[in-house]
């Protein structure tokens, strides 16, 4: 099975998973635990379920711990049974993203660059935002993965991406780090991400 990547720690850890396999492959990785709902339909997105619950179940593998399946909450956050973990998912056919923490609320994005986040630019980012990624495809990209990093960080829909999460200006490279802000009435978290830059995705992760 094709794990791209996995970066492990003590008390995080999180990996890229390439889908090269049938549904049927993945469904026994991942057996008894998961199966994707009746209600999805498309065969990719039926993959990419399958394959962010194989990588959860990588990640505890390499802390020597046995996968049991997946829980949400009320917002539709997905936790890990039986283990007092916080998790966050990602997935743009052909790859999956997951990330794992022990202890405190993580967030993982990767999107492929494409026009479509150029047209939304102005819904999303700030104007200091979109001042500085320009015309740069690849830098749109990182700020939408980051903001939905800090969504999923946050846990709830009640974010609007213009006013409620920031990211400070960066110059960009391969690989990089970020400072995010979840900006809520007059409470402000900051919160380092890291972003990469693969030939055909970017992928940005809490640290």
């Amino acid at each position: 099975m094709p794990l791209e990547n996995l970066h492990n720690g003590s008390s995080a850890a999180w990996a890229l998973w390439k889908i090269e396999e049938d549904e049927l492959t993945l469904t026994k990785a991942v057996a008894p635990y998961e199966i994707p709902p009746a209600r999805v339909t498309n065969p990719y997105k039926r993959l990419e379920f399958l394959a962010g619950r194989v990588l959860i179940k990588e990640l505890l593998k390499a802390w020597g711990l046995e996968f049991q399946g997946l829980t949400k909450d009320e917002f539709g956050k997905p936790f890990v049974k039986n283990f007092p973990f916080q998790i966050s998912l990602s997935h743009s056919y052909p790859y999956a993203a997951a990330v794992i923490h022990r202890e405190q609320a993580v967030g993982i994005d990767l999107e492929q660059p494409k026009e479509k986040l150029i047209k939304i630019a102005p819904r999303v980012l700030a104007s200091g935002e979109l001042q500085d990624a320009g015309s740069d495809i690849v830098k749109h990209c990182i700020y939408w993965c980051a903001k939905e990093s800090l969504v999923k960080i946050h846990g709830k829909k009640d974010l609007i991406f213009a006013e409620n999460l920031k990211i400070d200006s960066f110059t960009r490279q391969k690989e990089g780090e970020l400072i995010g802000r979840i900006i809520v009435k007059t409470y402000q978290t900051a919160i380092p991400l890291q972003y990469f830059v693969y030939d055909n995705f970017v992928v940005v992760v809490s640290k």
